[in-house]
C-alpha cells in the first residue's frame, strides 16, 4: 500500500509540549488549538508534523510552491525542494507583503504556504473546501481567525484548505508586454499561486482524508472575485468541481490596456521606463508597499453601463487581468464561462453590505440623512437617474428611512447586482445548476458614532459560514463576536449557513437536514434562499428594484 497514504504517527502531548519555548504558543493558535497530541503525515515533498486538537488534525504553514522573490519576482514560483526529517507545521506561514497582521508572522515576499484542517488523516474521502481569503487583491491571509477551518472540519466532516498567495503589485503587476516570455501571465500571478495550491491539493489531500476528486472552491469579497476568475481559468479547471462566490462578484476584470496603464503609473512612481523596468526586481518590499498605496483608485470603468461594485475593473490599483491566456475572458461577461459549464455554482451577498464600509470609513453622516440629503448623496453615482432610484425604493419599502434606502441601494450596487448577473448568466447557460442566496441575520451592534445597527454587513458571513459563531464552553461567558453581536440566535444562523455550504461541498447541491429545500435559480421564478435563524426561499426577490436597475442599464 502507498506509504504516504498510510504514514500517520501520533506523539503524546505531554512530551511534545516541552518543545515549545516557555509558555509561548505558535502563530495561528485559536481558542481550540490546544494540542492534545502531535500528528505526523508524509506528503509529496517530505514528512510534516501538525497537531490534533478537539477532534481535528491541524497543519499550518505547509509550503505548497517554491521561491517567488529575487529573480522569481513577478514570475511563476520556483520548484519546491523536498526536505529531510520532519517539518513542523503548527505555525502559520508568513502572509503576502502588506502591513503587519495581528497574531500572524511578519509578511514576506516568499509567502506560498497553506493550512489544512481535517477530522482525521485516514482513507476516508471527505469533500475538500478550498477557501481564498478576502481583502481585495492587496491584503489578507489564509490564517485569519474568523475563517479558522476547525469547526467546519469537526462539525461537518469535511477537509478545509486555505492558502497565502501573492497580492498587490507582486501578485498582479502586468509585465507581459515589456517583460518577454519569462513574465508571461505576470498580471495573474496571484491567481496562478492559488492554482498551485489546488494542484497541491490534487496531489496530497488524500493523505489528510480528503477526496481530490471532490473539491469546492469558495471565497468572500476579494476571495469571491478570485473564485470568479478561477472558475474561468483553464489552468485551474482540472482541480475543482464546484464553486461559491460570496459578496465578491467578479463579473469583469482589468483589460490589458487598463493593466498596462497601471504599469505605467508604477514605473513613473519609481522613476523607471519600459526599458529600465527590471530595476523593479531590486526594489525593497517596503518601497513597493509605499508606491502601491499611491496608485489611485478611481470609480468603476464606465465604457458601458456596468453594474459597478467593488470588484468591477478600475484604472488604478491591482487585480486580475484578462490577458487572453491565463484568464482568457472576463469571468462572467458576456456569458458564464463554458469551461465550467458542468460545475455547480453558488453566488450571493449580504443584505446590508454597506454598513461594513460605513464602519471602516467612519461614515456616520448616512445615518442622519433626510430624503433631500439622500438625493444629494446618491447623485454623484446615479446622476439623472437618482430620483428614479429613490422613488423606486420608497415605493418598494414604504417603511424604510432615508438611511435604510441608502444602505439598501449601496449594498445591492456593491455586491448584489453583480451576483444576480452571474446567476442569470449561469442559469441561461443551461449546464450545472446555480444557487442564489442572501445572508440576512441581523447583528444588533451599532455602527460607532450612530444609533444605526450593523445588520448584515460585508464580511460578517465569514465567521457564520465557517461555523465559528459558537456557544461558550461550559462555565465561560458568551463573548459577542466582532460583527455578529451577542444574541444567542447567531449560533443557529451560523449552523444553518455552514450546513448549506458543507452540503454543497459534498454533493453540488446546498442541502441540510431540517432546513428548507433550496431550488436552483432559474429565469422564470428566480428563487433566492434567504439565510437566517429560519431560512426561506423567496421567489423573484427585489422585483421592483431590479426592474428599475434593468431599466437604467445597471443590470442586464
Amino acid at each position: 500500500m502507498n506509504t504516504r497514504r498510510n504514514f500517520i504517527r501520533t506523539v503524546g502531548a505531554s512530551s511534545a509540549l516541552m518543545l515549545l519555548p516557555g509558555t509561548m504558543l505558535p502563530f495561528g493558535y485559536s481558542g481550540w488549538d490546544i494540542p492534545e497530541e502531535w500528528v505526523e503525515a508524509e506528503i509529496s515533498k517530505g514528512k510534516i508534523k501538525g497537531m490534533r486538537s478537539a477532534g481535528v488534525n491541524i497543519f499550518k504553514g505547509i509550503p505548497y510552491a517554491g521561491k517567488v522573490s529575487g529573480d522569481r519576482r513577478f514570475r511563476k514560483p520556483g520548484p519546491l525542494a523536498s526536505w529531510t526529517g520532519i517539518r513542523d507545521t503548527f505555525e502559520l506561514g508568513p502572509p503576502a507583503i502588506q502591513a503587519p497582521r495581528r497574531n500572524e508572522p511578519a509578511p514576506s515576499e516568499d509567502c506560498l504556504f497553506l493550512n489544512v484542517w481535517t477530522p482525521a488523516n485516514d482513507d476516508k474521502k471527505r469533500p475538500v473546501m478550498f477557501y481564498s481569503h478576502g481583502g481585495g487583491f492587496v491584503i489578507g491571509s489564509g490564517g485569519s481567525a474568523g475563517q479558522d477551518g476547525a469547526n467546519l472540519a469537526r462539525n461537518f466532516d469535511v477537509v478545509v484548505v486555505e492558502t497565502n498567495h501573492r497580492l498587490g503589485m507582486l501578485g498582479f503587476m502586468y509585465l507581459d508586454e515589456i517583460g518577454g516570455p519569462d513574465y508571461a501571465g505576470s498580471g495573474n500571478m496571484g491567481l496562478l499561486d492559488i492554482t498551485e495550491g489546488l494542484k497541491w491539493v490534487n496531489e496530497n489531500i488524500h493523505v489528510f482524508g480528503g477526496d481530490p476528486d471532490n473539491v469546492m472552491i469558495f471565497g468572500e469579497s476579494g476571495g469571491g472575485a478570485k473564485t470568479s476568475c478561477l472558475y474561468a481559468m483553464p489552468d485551474a479547471s482540472p482541480y475543482f468541481n464546484k464553486a461559491s462566490i460570496e459578496s465578491g462578484p467578479g463579473v469583469r476584470m482589468l483589460t490589458k490596456d487598463m493593466a498596462a496603464r497601471n504599469t505605467e503609473l508604477v514605473l513613473k512612481e519609481f522613476g523607471l521606463t519600459k526599458n529600465t523596468w527590471k530595476k523593479l526586481l531590486e526594489v525593497p518590499t517596503d518601497e513597493i508597499l509605499k508606491v502601491q498605496a499611491k496608485i489611485p483608485f478611481v470609480p468603476p470603468f464606465q465604457e458601458k453601463k456596468h453594474t459597478g461594485g467593488l470588484t468591477e475593473p478600475t484604472v488604478g490599483g491591482f487585480g486580475p487581468v484578462v490577458d487572453g491566456t491565463v484568464l482568457p475572458n472576463h469571468p462572467f461577461d458576456p456569458t458564464a464561462p463554458n469551461i465550467s459549464k458542468d460545475k455547480p455554482l453558488m453566488v450571493g451577498w449580504n443584505e446590508d453590505e454597506y454598513t461594513f464600509f460605513a464602519w471602516e470609513r467612519k461614515d456616520t453622516e448616512f445615518a442622519t440623512l433626510d430624503f433631500w440629503g439622500l438625493q444629494t448623496r446618491l447623485e454623484p453615482q446615479f446622476g439623472a437617474d437618482t430620483s428614479k432610484v429613490i422613488e423606486t425604493y420608497k415605493k418598494a419599502r414604504p417603511e424604510a428611512s432615508p438611511a435604510d434606502i441608502f444602505v439598501a441601494v449601496s449594498s445591492i450596487v456593491m455586491m448584489g447586482l453583480g451576483s444576480i448577473e452571474i446567476a442569470q448568466r449561469k442559469a441561461k447557460q443551461a449546464g450545472a445548476p446555480v444557487f442564489l442566496y442572501n445572508f440576512g441575520y441581523k447583528s444588533e451592534k451599532l455602527i460607532p458614532g450612530t444609533d444605526y445597527p450593523m445588520g448584515t454587513p460585508h464580511a460578517m458571513d465569514i465567521s457564520f459560514k465557517f461555523n465559528n459563531e459558537q456557544p461558550p464552553k461550559d462555565g465561560e461567558p458568551d463573548q459577542p463576536s466582532f460583527f455578529g453581536g451577542g444574541r444567542p440566535e447567531r449560533f443557529i444562523a451560523s449552523h444553518n449557513m455552514a450546513a448549506y455550504w458543507t452540503g454543497f461541498a459534498k454533493t453540488g447541491i446546498p442541502h441540510a437536514t431540517d432546513l428548507p429545500h433550496w431550488p436552483a435559480y432559474n429565469l422564470e421564478t428566480r428563487p433566492t434562499m434567504r439565510i437566517d435563524t429560519k431560512c426561506k426561499v423567496i421567489h423573484n426577490r427585489f422585483s421592483q428594484e431590479l426592474a428599475m436597475w434593468r431599466e437604467i442599464g445597471r443590470l442586464p
